[in-house]
């Protein structure tokens, strides 16, 4: 792996930590139809990390680039919301929201490109 390689797996693993550091920010993300937000955090929290190590493993990274782009599109929802939570409680900040859900897609790319 080049160490640009290590970029994408760090940057999930990181994430996935911070959902147990600062994990308020992530509750207020889940739409109010999901049940028990603070596990869905969790389990959310943990997957990121998991995956992210699989990325590291070439036996495990087609199974875990393939996992982060389900995960991401699961979490869709969450963007979402975030994006109505913005506008309705900081609408200065509502561009950026925006601007999150279409990295998604670049997300996805990107773990299109660990892919064998």
């Amino acid at each position: 792996m080049h160490v640009s390689e290590y970029i994408m797996p760090c940057l999930y693993i990181l994430a996935g930590v911070m959902h147990f550091v600062f994990p308020k920010p992530y509750i207020r993300m889940i739409p109010k139809y999901l049940p028990f937000p603070k596990f869905l955090v969790a389990i959310s929290g943990v997957l990121e990390i998991l995956f992210g190590l699989m990325l590291f493993f070439p036996v495990t990274r087609n199974l875990g680039a393939w996992f982060l782009i389900i995960l991401l599109i699961a979490v869709f929802p969450a963007n979402i919301q975030m994006a109505i939570n913005q506008k309705k409680y900081n609408p200065k900040y509502y561009w950026l929201a925006l601007l999150r859900l279409p990295l998604q897609l670049i997300l996805m790319w990107w773990a299109f490109t660990y892919l064998d």
